[in-house]
């Protein structure tokens, strides 16, 4: 994601100014969300295929990985206006910690559940339409959630009080 389109994406409220509606605000954050958690999820998901390891350490580092893109997305445009590490990496983990959850419990579960999608070999048709369903349905299922702690001026709306 560009840094203009982020700045945009945190210009915005729950709160409608702009004219955005609570339903754009919900799924931008939700599109932002979904790009950190599908950063951090696919290269966590390659890595531990490429090393050959079981499905749960293979699982625990794709959720790292996702917590940490995600997490960075979030916090990179707070550094670059001089915002202290901790202080960014506080407004990432408010603004971001339930959606990314859900999107990880949802997506991983998803995969394992799909007959061979964590065996599939990475350049198989197989592993990358299972990752893009389980990720879709991940965007799909955190989208309520989003909305609601952003109406009630929580998770994304936090980042926004401090622009």
């Amino acid at each position: 994601m560009d840094h203009a389109h982020h700045a945009h994406h945190h210009a915005h409220s729950g709160h409608n100014h702009g004219g955005e509606s609570l339903n754009y605000t919900a799924l931008v954050a939700t599109l932002h969300c979904l790009s950190g958690c599908a950063i951090g999820e696919v290269a966590g998901l390659l890595i531990g295929t490429a090393l050959g390891w079981g499905n749960g350490a293979t699982v625990v580092l794709a959720v790292s990985l996702a917590f940490l893109s995600g997490f960075a997305l979030t916090a990179l445009p707070f550094l670059r206006r001089g915002y202290s590490v901790k202080s960014a990496l506080r407004i990432a983990l408010a603004a971001d910690a339930a959606s990314i959850s859900i999107m990880e419990i949802v997506d991983n579960s998803i995969m394992l559940v799909i007959p061979g999608a964590m065996d599939a070999p990475i350049d198989s048709l197989h592993f990358w339409a299972s990752m893009a369903f389980a990720l879709a349905v991940a965007g799909v299922t955190a989208f309520p959630v989003n909305r609601w702690l952003i109406a009630r001026g929580k998770g994304h709306a936090l980042g926004h009080a401090h622009h």
